[in-house]
């Protein structure tokens, strides 16, 4: 018995299907209305912990729409996981405590003024393959986190986060190549105040004095 770490599982309540060796604490709950089948998949080897909240809410008839975890990921104590526009997690991805990913929300600038009667909007999530989502961030609907990319904890992603690519802040930003490449052109920030022009230089300055060493 390994103390804090969810045992095995064939099975889970909710959950269309399981891969082997999974680990899938007892305290993980699914929200889902509905019994269309084959929305709510995980791969082999996946890691869902203590207190984590998987909800497909009112899926249409969409197989794009659902929940799909891939191989090895591991989901730290209490996820909160949309697939309700759709979620697709790659392999061997980490994904750390309090994590939330949003795939849904409510549309605020048009329709009634109380929002919990306007439609609700919906656009799929995708975390590639190897990426860590660090503790408390939030990844909002329609976002990709690329292949190896980083989210530092707490941060705010509205948009996509580049195959290795380091992204912090709210709302994040990106920060660097986690593997020290150069930042791509098409990808960097243009400053808009003198002491950011000033700052990106002395970035610049510095990268290529190490790179030099």
């Amino acid at each position: 018995m390994l103390l804090g770490v969810p045992d095995f599982t064939a099975s889970h309540d909710g959950v269309d299907s399981i891969g082997a060796d999974c680990r899938i604490d007892s305290s993980v709950s699914v929200m889902r209305f509905g019994q269309r089948p084959g929305v709510l998949c995980l791969s082999d080897g996946v890691s869902i912990y203590a207190q984590t909240r998987l909800v497909l809410g009112d899926v249409v008839a969409d197989p794009c729409v659902g929940i799909r975890i891939g191989a090895r990921t591991i989901v730290n104590v209490g996820g909160y996981l949309s697939g309700e526009g759709g979620l697709e997690i790659g392999e061997d991805v980490l994904i750390g405590p309090h994590v939330k990913l949003l795939s849904a929300g409510h549309a605020i600038d048009e329709g009634d003024a109380v929002i919990a009667r306007n439609r609700i909007t919906r656009a799929k999530i995708v975390v590639e393959d190897g990426a860590w989502i660090g503790a408390g961030a939030i990844v909002l609907e329609g976002v990709t986190i690329g292949r190896g990319a980083v989210v530092a904890a707490g941060a705010l992603v509205r948009q996509d986060v580049p195959a290795g690519m380091v992204a912090a802040g709210m709302p994040a930003r990106l920060l660097r190549s986690r593997r020290g490449d150069a930042w791509p052109a098409a990808l960097a920030p243009v400053p808009s105040t003198w002491f950011e022009r000033v700052g990106v230089r002395l970035k610049s300055f510095l990268y290529q004095g190490r790179g030099a060493k």
